[in-house]
């Protein structure tokens, strides 16, 4: 299976509108926004537990990286209520539950070699550190190599320079409305651009994003 597998092309998905797919098991659906592959797959989802789901044990063989958006999310090492970022790096095992029930962003088998860090950030418990531009906040996650990922939060009315993506940008829209010269994007949006993609971004009414750059070189595929 291939959905939205050209990675030099721009995505806009509004995720709220998108069908969800049911998974091999019962009560777990996911919302597909990239995929490679078939089950095994290197894929971009959110992903929505019913209460009282259960996903068999597996392993990640080529990592996962989890934003928990609503509810708990859980397995045998804890549990991670909203707005808990995840990495499980290659060779990572568990089996994800939730008792009450979550939706999660979801990126499977894209660690670059190497990245062998394995991360539990409370983001909303983080300390935001100011960004280039007044009125940008930046909770920095993860990087490695060329990566970057982070939340940032934009206040009303801020403005951000014209700029290019080096190895592309991948957001998801969490809260308000994020902007640029193409578009207005509400909370749910998710947009990819390609590498050497350029744009100035801004929000009017203020928002907060989870936002990944420099991992989306020409051939990203693994």
């Amino acid at each position: 299976m291939e959905l939205h597998a050209d990675f030099s092309a721009r995505v806009l998905i509004d995720t709220r509108d998108a069908p969800w797919v049911a998974s091999p098991q019962p009560g777990v659906e996911r919302r597909m926004l990239d995929r490679v592959g078939e089950e095994v797959a290197r894929a971009t989802s959110i992903v929505r537990y019913a209460p009282g789901s259960v996903f068999a044990e597996h392993e990640h063989a080529l990592g996962e990286e989890i934003l928990v958006l609503s509810g708990v999310f859980a397995d045998e090492h804890g549990e991670y209520p909203a707005g808990t970022y995840l990495r499980n790096p290659p060779g990572t095992r568990h089996a994800p539950r939730s008792s009450a029930g979550c939706e999660l962003f979801v990126k499977l088998r894209q660690f670059q070699p190497g990245d062998d860090r394995q991360l539990c950030v409370d983001t909303r418990a983080a300390a935001f550190v100011p960004g280039l531009v007044p009125g940008l906040r930046v909770l920095p996650l993860h990087e490695f190599g060329g990566e970057h990922v982070a939340l940032v939060r934009w206040a009303p009315g801020t403005r951000f320079q014209a700029h290019t993506h080096w190895g592309g940008e991948e957001i998801l829209v969490l809260e308000g409305v994020f902007s640029d010269e193409h578009g207005h994007y509400p909370a749910g949006s998710w947009l990819r651009s390609p590498h050497l993609s350029r744009h100035q971004p801004f929000s009017d009414p203020g928002c907060l994003i989870y936002v990944k750059v420099g991992h989306l070189q020409p051939d990203p595929a693994r």
